[in-house]
């Protein structure tokens, strides 16, 4: 069997042979260069992201407004309509966190300031009752000045280390430039979400003139089983955040334990991290009640574990797992995998990576895969 070899693709193969070397040899300047590109199109990335929780709830606010009507003028103004509807209700909801979190946080800290000192030297007290510390170090422990020592901490804390116009410099410029990517993404995000239908429409079209069918068909399976995933895991995600949120607050309000409000807008928040967000939410908790009561405090470490129990049992499984179809082990395994790799990002992110790779490698082996015709 002969091979043809045309000029043209002899001259694509030379031309990319050539990049490549050009890229190895000028290394430093390729790795600036994309580094540089990187940061220009960061917003971007950070808009898309945006976007796309956002555009869940903006559906819901499609499948319920405008839905029906024969008015094509008023139909074109639905995207705007529902878009301005979405970020009312997002602000509504981050103002309400505010004003539970914020206020009791607040004087949260003070008491915290105020009565740390004599906390650590009960803590002292009751670990020197069971003889289980070297007498030399609880010595130690007990002649220092807890109450001093805090004082030099937060000195240095509010007048810096070094130059202060270095730090009021540096403070200022970072400030500035997060702020500018910040504001570049929510506009990126606010204009994908106005033009959705359009930007899809016109992808779609591009992909199908460059892309061979049964790769485009593949593909688009792919990229549908993904989106699947990822919107019934925010979904799920914040439902269960938001009962468990709920249930922290009605328990702790129950046991008479203090910031009940408080307690459970950040049980809520993080619970959006799976699986450890609730205990993450518990020791946060634990450490603020202690410093007014340790009793409460133990009581409210046996409350918080009997609720991450309810969650891991009953909620979890019900309102998240079930709706993506990831088994609870792999659904450790994601996370662990994640929070190792990238941290709190990892954790929030792997669920429904690895939900997707299990649905595909399911259908694939199972053999029902079912490839998207370009009508759909």
């Amino acid at each position: 069997m002969k091979i043809k070899i045309d000029w043209k693709t002899c001259f694509r193969v030379g031309i990319s042979v050539f990049a490549v070397f050009l890229a190895i040899h000028y290394w430093t300047s390729t790795a600036s260069l994309i580094k540089t590109f990187l940061s220009a199109v960061l917003p971007l990335v950070i808009g898309a992201v945006i976007a796309y929780p956002l555009n869940i709830l903006m559906e819901f606010y499609e499948r319920h407004i405008l839905k029906r009507t024969n008015n094509p003028k008023i139909y074109k103004l639905r995207n705007g309509i529902c878009l301005v509807l979405t970020l009312v209700t997002l602000l509504l909801i981050v103002a309400l966190v505010v004003a539970l979190v914020v206020p009791q946080l607040t004087s949260c800290i003070k008491l915290l300031i105020d009565k740390v000192p004599g906390a650590i030297d009960k803590v002292v007290e009751f670990v020197a009752q069971f003889e289980i510390v070297p007498e030399d170090i609880l010595g130690m422990l007990e002649g220092i000045d807890w109450k001093s020592k805090i004082s030099e901490i937060i000195s240095v804390a509010t007048t810096g280390i070094g130059s202060a116009f270095d730090v009021v410099v540096s403070t200022v410029s970072s400030v500035v430039s997060g702020a500018t990517s910040g504001i570049l993404a929510i506009i990126f995000a606010v204009y994908l979400l106005l033009s959705k239908d359009k930007l899809m429409e016109q992808t779609d079209r591009v992909i199908k003139h460059f892309v061979k069918k049964d790769i485009y068909d593949k593909g688009r399976y792919v990229l549908k089983t993904a989106n699947d995933a990822f919107h019934k895991f925010i979904v799920g995600q914040c439902t269960e955040a938001v009962i468990l949120g709920a249930l922290c607050s009605v328990g702790m309000l129950i046991l008479r334990l203090p910031y009940a409000a408080m307690m459970g807008a950040v049980t809520a928040f993080t619970a959006l991290i799976p699986v450890v967000g609730a205990l993450i939410g518990g020791g946060i908790g634990f450490v603020l009640i202690f410093v007014e009561s340790p009793t409460k405090a133990i009581i409210f470490l046996v409350f918080i574990v009997i609720l991450q129990q309810l969650e891991g049992d009953l909620i979890y499984p019900k309102v998240v797992g079930s709706s993506i179809g990831l088994p609870g082990i792999w659904v450790f395994v994601a996370v662990a995998v994640g929070s190792g790799m990238f941290g709190i990002l990892g954790m929030m992110i792997s669920v429904p990576v690895a939900a997707t790779a299990y649905r595909l490698l399911g259908n694939e082996i199972n053999g029902k895969t079912e490839l998207i015709s370009r009508k759909q």
